[in-house]
């Protein structure tokens, strides 16, 4: 019960105004003001505010109902309620419906009766004015929100335009691709790269585009990352066809994949790379003259066709001409690995015996495994035919075994072992030395690459190289592990070359 609420009771006479105040007093109600002609109510409530309005209907000068509409007026929150006679029940009835009165009372009333409305009218003007808060509350809480949401909105227009600007502006190529690779956005250097006209490239299917058609099938998950190589897009105003690199992210927006594809227009770098191997290998075939000539001399030197040397002028030109061999095995490779990666080295392949091919490279390694004391052991439960270019198979061999040879400790054993899958033929040479870390692995096939590991490694960095580049061409792969003091395995894997095989006992 709120005793602190403000009632005004206006009724013409006396009796009434007293009683209603008395009665309201003694149920702890100590705010109460009563006047007793309506006039002089309306003055109060020019400066002052209520809970609640009790007025008589029938008054001089304002009857009831014009009274409570100026006091609604003045105080719109308060509760109002009418006392009325009998009489006068349809102008009350009017009254609830034109000024919006909470309460009728019939004359004459019992005291619990007008208590318990007056109760009740208080209960609902406060409600009324802890809603009207609320109301309030809200609308300033929804200003300030509509004020945050244009605010955020501006901010996130100026960043997309800004982001706009820089896709836009980027010097890479840059699509967004639906799920089925379908264009719906692409930059000014996409359009340059791809050679389109503006607005050419939106709802064309991107792989449809390019040269290569086979990562048109690569499927991405989210958050993946993919780099694509050996691509070209063609230029039909001027039929020709220039190389390009992918990189292709997919991400997830609004529940829908997207495919973000940078373009990148790697003429100029291709270019120079084209040049750099021209100069490799005119420089390494120019090389290989002068390196012949002189190998051949110090030959006639040592075989006595020049004259006899002397044991100290024998011994030096023996160490000459193993540095010449040396130098003209490096500009072979030199050359070998160039007419790879220019696609000039073409594969001749015929039907030989891999196990005969692996019994000749230990024979001809023969001299270093005595050298190190190193026994070869080959688990060849099979003699297989197989279809490839034997003298690259025999340089690939060479190399994997010679590097075994090298790097084993002495005393120990090099297990070379075949193995078949259908027509897929598997060649793996383990040694038992100074092993791999695993930053040698990682670089172990690129060109050049040494590795943490410098011991480990031949002197060129190329070996490796080009026997990846020899298994790659037969459409196979080569893969090595090991541990530091624990050797290391190599295996090369060709697939469908098995023609014929037969079990050894």
């Amino acid at each position: 019960m709120d005793i602190f609420a403000k009632i005004l009771v206006v009724d013409d006479e006396i009796m009434v105004t007293k009683t209603l105040k008395t009665l309201l007093k003694l149920e702890g109600y100590s705010n109460v003001y009563a006047f007793n002609d309506p006039k002089s109510a309306l003055e109060w409530l020019e400066t002052n505010s209520c809970t609640v309005i009790v007025s008589d209907f029938i008054m001089p000068e304002l009857n009831g109902i014009e009274f409570l509409i100026k006091a609604k007026e003045l105080n719109p929150d308060a509760t109002q309620i009418l006392l009325t006679g009998y009489a006068d029940k349809e102008n009350a009835i009017k009254a609830i419906n034109e000024v919006g009165i909470f309460k009728y009372i019939e004359k004459p009333w019992t005291n619990d009766d007008i208590i318990l409305n007056i109760k009740n009218a208080i209960e609902r003007t406060n409600l009324k004015v802890q809603l009207k808060n609320k109301i309030e509350e809200l609308e300033i809480l929804n200003r300030n929100l509509e004020n945050i949401v244009e605010k955020r909105t501006e901010e996130l227009k100026n960043a997309n335009n800004k982001l706009q600007t820089i896709i836009k502006n980027l010097s890479e190529g840059l699509v967004v691709l639906s799920s089925n690779n379908i264009i719906e956005q692409a930059n000014n250097a996409a359009y340059d790269i791809l050679k389109a006209d503006n607005g050419e490239l939106e709802g064309k299917n991107f792989f449809e585009l390019l040269i290569n058609e086979s990562c048109s099938k690569t499927y991405l998950n989210v958050g993946e990352t993919l780099y694509l190589r050996d691509f070209s897009v063609v230029d039909y105003k001027k039929n020709s066809t220039s190389p390009i690199e992918l990189s292709l992210s997919k991400i997830k927006i609004n529940d829908e994949e997207k495919t973000i594809v940078l373009i990148r227009d790697v003429t100029a770098q291709k270019e120079n790379e084209r040049l750099k191997d021209d100069f490799i290998a005119t420089l390494t075939h120019d090389l290989r003259t002068p390196v012949l000539a002189s190998l051949n001399a110090l030959d006639f030197a040592l075989k006595g066709t020049l004259g006899e040397l002397n044991g100290e002028l024998k011994d030096l030109f023996s160490t000459m001409k193993r540095s010449t061999e040396d130098m003209l095995g490096l500009v072979n490779v030199l050359l070998e690995v160039y007419r790879y990666e220019s696609g000039k080295m073409h594969l001749v392949k015929t039907e030989f015996s891999i196990n005969e091919l692996i019994k000749e490279s230990i024979e001809e390694l023969n001299p270093l495994l005595k050298k190190s004391n190193l026994d070869v052991e080959c688990d060849f439960p099979f003699d297989i035919i197989i279809n490839a270019d034997k003298s690259e198979i025999k340089r690939v061999i060479f190399n994997i075994l010679g590097n075994a040879i090298k790097h084993s400790f002495e005393h120990g054993k090099i297990i070379i072992k075949i193995e078949k899958d259908d027509y897929n033929l598997k060649v793996s040479i383990k040694d038992f030395g100074e092993g791999l870390s695993k930053e040698d692995i990682e670089g172990l096939f690129k060109k050049f690459s040494r590795g943490t590991n410098k011991k480990r490694l031949p002197s060129t960095g190329l070996g490796l190289y080009l026997s990846r580049q020899i298994i790659e061409a037969h459409n196979g792969e080569i893969k090595a592990e090991g541990e530091i003091n624990k050797g290391a395995t190599f295996t090369f894997t060709l697939k469908n070359v098995i023609k014929k095989e037969k079990a050894l006992i």
